[in-house]
């Protein structure tokens, strides 16, 4: 009950505005989406309102959408959808995702999943939107997982970056995470043969929840083309 005080207060406040756009805005994201592409978006919306300010909170895909769904977040941007959860999944962008090494790992530029598999591979955490893209991906192809040659699980995209610096393996990041470092020359590409490497990133929020105007403004933005 407290959340939905906070929201007629919050309603009532921008009525007597006439509307205007200001207010906090608290948005999650998953990590790719909440480090990498939010930011950009939050200072152009800043830009145009600056009465809004912005706390963006970055977690895994699935932590994202269970805030969502207990009413702890109004918006979220995920890379994953949970089955399950009744929640309202909107089409927000693309993203690529590649099989990036070391710069001096000496792996042939392009390789067939067959050799993808015999290399050591490092993957995210259970629950991140990243992993669950790539079993998906992996599963178009029929394989999994467990055929892979896994060397470590980590916990976020900046330390499978170091992680593939350091040459402990090779990982499937996506593109926006290590653009700096395929522009240094520090970590390099991989071509899988036959293997394109696509997802999308939803805008979650939840049918039982109305927005306050300031929300409401900031997701049209979100979505329009």
């Amino acid at each position: 009950m407290a959340i939905l005080d906070d929201l007629r207060r919050l309603e009532e406040d921008i009525t007597a505005t006439g509307g205007a756009v200001s207010g906090e805005l608290i948005i999650g994201a998953s990590t790719i989406p909440g480090a990498y592409i939010l930011p950009k978006i939050a200072a152009a919306f800043k830009n145009e309102f600056p009465a809004i300010s912005f706390e963006i909170r970055i977690n895994d895909s699935a932590r994202i959408v269970e805030e969502v769904a207990g009413n702890g977040l109004l918006i979220g941007i995920v890379g994953a959808k949970l089955p399950g959860v009744k929640l309202n999944y909107q089409h927000f962008a693309e993203d690529q995702l590649i099989l990036a090494a070391a710069a001096a790992n000496q792996t042939l530029s392009q390789i067939t999943m067959e050799e993808l598999c015999q290399l050591p591979f490092i993957v995210r955490e259970r629950g991140s939107g990243t992993r669950k893209s790539l079993e998906m991906l992996l599963a178009r192809q029929r394989y999994t997982l467990d055929q892979f040659n896994i060397c470590a699980t980590l916990g976020s995209s900046a330390a499978v970056k170091e992680a593939i610096k350091a040459d402990l393996g090779v990982s499937v990041i996506s593109k926006h995470a290590v653009l700096d470092e395929l522009e240094r020359g520090t970590i390099r590409e991989i071509e899988v043969t036959g293997w394109s490497m696509m997802r999308s990133f939803f805008v979650v929020t939840s049918p039982k929840r109305t927005l306050p105007h300031h929300y409401q403004v900031f997701l049209n933005r979100l979505l329009s083309p």
